[in-house]
C-alpha cells in the first residue's frame, strides 16, 4: 500500500513539474515572440530616439508603395534628394516648378516627418540663367546678389511650416588642396560675398530654420582643415550659421575612427552643430572623376565585403553615439541597394550595396549591428 502512495505521489509531483515546465516554456516563447514583434515594429528612429533623428534622401517616387512603408517605419527625417536643388525647383529666372518638392513636403507634413531643405546655393545644378543675362553675358555682383535673393526668398518660406534645416551653401571649398575656395561662377561674379549672403538671406527667408554649411570629404585632414576655414570666415563675417554638414559619402576603407574622432572635435570647437547629411558606405575605395567599368571588374557582394561593410557601419554609429550633444541629425543618402547614386558614379554599370537595407527593403547584417546597443555612452560636448 505504501508503494502505491508513493507511487501516486511521485506521478502527481511528475506532473505538476511538467505543467511548470510548459507553462515555462510557453511564456518564454511568447516573450520570444513579442520581442520580434517589438523589432519588427521599432525603425531607426526608435531605436536612436534619445539620440539624434534618423534621416533619408527621397525622391518622388520614393513616396510610393514599399519604399514609402519603409521609411515612414524606419526614419522620421527626410531630405529631397534633387528636387529642391536650384535647376529641378527654378529652371528659368521668372518660371518655378514646384510639384515634385510639394509632394514630397506633403508627405512629410501628413506622416509628421521632419525635413530638411538641400541645397539653395551649389555651384552645379544651377540653372544656368543665375549667372547670364538675356544677351547672354555674365550678370555683375549686384545682379547675381539679387538674383539669389529672389530665389531664395521664393522657395524658403514655401516650406518654412515642415522644413526645420536647410543647406545654404553646398561644396564650396576647392578640390584642389591648394586653395581654399572653390574655383566657381558664384565666386568668380560675387567674390567670397555671395557665402555671406546667401546665410543672411536664408535668416531673413525663414527665421526659425536651421543654416548649415555642406560638404564632402570633411574628414580628411587636408581638406576638413580648409572647411574650417570658410566656416571660420563666414563666423568673422556674422553669418547665421547655425552648423556644419558632413556628406559622410564613406566606404569600407575610411575614414579610420581617429579621422572621425578628430574632425567633430574640431568642427564642434566651432560651436556649430554637426550633422551626417549623406551617409552611406561604398565597397569600393573614393574616387572622384568618373570612369568606364575595367574589364574583370567584379561588383559582387562577397561575404567577405559584407563583414567589412558591418564593421565600418559599426564604428560609424559607436562614434556618433559618443557625440550625441553636437550631432543633431544623421541621413542616409537613398532608401536601399535596390538603387543608390552610387550604382552609377564613379563608374557607370558597377552595382553597389552603401546602405542598410538590401534591393528587397530587408534590413541588412549591418542594420542589426547599427541598433545593438543598450546604453548611452558619454558625451562629447563643444
Amino acid at each position: 500500500m505504501n508503494s502505491i502512495k508513493i507511487l501516486q505521489k511521485s506521478v502527481f509531483i511528475l506532473a505538476i513539474a511538467a505543467a511548470f515546465t510548459g507553462c515555462k516554456s510557453n511564456n518564454d516563447s511568447d516573450e520570444k515572440e513579442a520581442n520580434t514583434e517589438k523589432s519588427a515594429e521599432m525603425g531607426l528612429k526608435d531605436y536612436y530616439k534619445d539620440y539624434f533623428p534618423m534621416g533619408v534622401a527621397v525622391a518622388p517616387n520614393s513616396i510610393e508603395g514599399e519604399s514609402a512603408e519603409l521609411i515612414k517605419r524606419e526614419y522620421n527625417s527626410i531630405t529631397p534628394e534633387n528636387v529642391m536643388k536650384m535647376g529641378p525647383i527654378h529652371p528659368e529666372k521668372d518660371k518655378f516648378y514646384w510639384d515634385d518638392a510639394d509632394a514630397l513636403a506633403e508627405f512629410a507634413r501628413e506622416n509628421n516627418i521632419k525635413m530638411r531643405g538641400h541645397a539653395l546655393v551649389w555651384h552645379q545644378q544651377t540653372g544656368g540663367w543665375i549667372f547670364e543675362n538675356e544677351n547672354g553675358e555674365k550678370v555683375n555682383k549686384e545682379e547675381l546678389l539679387k538674383r539669389m535673393k529672389q530665389h531664395i526668398d521664393s522657395v524658403v518660406p514655401r516650406y518654412s511650416d515642415i522644413i526645420y534645416a536647410w543647406d545654404v551653401v553646398n561644396e564650396a571649398v576647392a578640390d584642389d588642396s591648394t586653395k581654399v575656395y572653390r574655383e566657381s561662377e558664384w565666386l568668380g561674379i560675387a567674390g567670397k560675398d555671395f557665402l555671406v549672403k546667401a546665410f543672411e538671406y536664408a535668416r531673413e527667408a525663414d527665421p526659425n530654420a536651421k543654416l548649415f554649411y555642406n560638404d564632402y570629404n570633411a574628414i580628411i585632414p587636408e581638406k576638413r582643415d580648409r572647411i574650417i576655414e570658410l566656416l571660420k570666415y563666414l563666423q568673422e563675417n556674422d553669418a547665421p550659421i547655425d552648423g556644419v554638414g558632413i556628406q559622410a559619402h564613406w566606404s569600407i576603407y575610411g575614414p579610420s575612427e581617429e579621422e572621425l574622432r578628430k574632425a567633430l572635435d574640431l568642427y564642434s570647437e566651432l560651436g556649430l552643430e554637426i550633422q551626417i547629411t549623406e551617409l552611406d558606405v561604398s565597397l569600393y575605395p573614393w574616387e572622384k572623376e568618373r570612369r568606364e567599368l575595367k574589364e574583370g571588374e567584379s561588383d559582387e557582394f562577397t561575404p567577405e565585403l559584407e563583414q567589412k561593410q558591418i564593421e565600418a557601419y559599426d564604428m560609424f554609429f559607436r562614434v556618433f553615439r559618443d557625440y550625441k550633444d553636437v550631432i543633431t541629425g544623421v541621413t542616409f543618402w537613398n532608401i536601399s541597394d535596390k538603387y543608390s547614386w552610387l550604382d552609377t558614379y564613379p563608374v557607370e554599370g558597377r552595382k553597389n550595396y552603401p546602405l542598410l537595407f538590401d534591393e528587397n527593403f530587408e534590413r541588412k547584417k549591418a542594420y542589426e549591428k547599427v541598433v545593438e546597443f543598450e546604453t548611452q555612452p558619454e558625451t562629447k560636448t563643444p
